[in-house]
């Protein structure tokens, strides 16, 4: 297993957590010098906030433990395409990459609907991989969503 894959199988522990909460069960980790700083998973159901994304909230973990909101030696492992609001937070915190799982055909950009995170007109992109164990992210995903219909 590499190191990549072991990072997205703890953002797959946070989306399933999100999911045993009722929250779209995404997941997310940030990765410092080889070390997890900060996890997070969906919340908005819970704390009524839009803006509780897994990303968004390991990125405030994460600059709350280093102190800082320069980001530029982590990296992001998120279960699912971030969204337009989280691939603006990605190029905000200047974090030096993003893994994710799943692709979100309907919302995701940093690959599928746009690319925020690599458009020139910004003064900071963010390298952006997807498709990192895919499959279980997208499992857990249809999973979640087949229990609600």
């Amino acid at each position: 297993m590499t190191d990549h894959e072991r990072y997205m199988r703890e953002a797959l522990r946070e989306a399933e957590l999100a999911a045993a909460e009722g929250e779209i069960p995404v997941g997310a980790v940030i990765v410092c010098q080889g070390e997890i700083i900060a996890r997070a998973h969906n919340t908005r159901e819970q704390e009524n906030d839009p803006t509780a994304h897994a990303e968004i909230l390991a990125i405030r973990k994460a600059s709350q433990a280093l102190g800082t909101r320069r980001l530029e030696d982590c990296t992001l492992y998120v279960t699912l395409e971030p969204c337009p609001m989280c691939a603006g937070a990605l190029i905000m915190a200047k974090l030096k990459a993003c893994y994710f799982g799943a692709s979100d055909e309907r919302q995701g950009c940093v690959e599928s609907v746009y690319c925020i995170p690599s458009d020139p007109a910004f003064y900071h992109n963010v390298p952006c991989t997807g498709g990192l164990l895919e499959s279980e992210s997208q499992a857990l995903l249809q999973t979640f969503f087949a229990e609600r219909r």
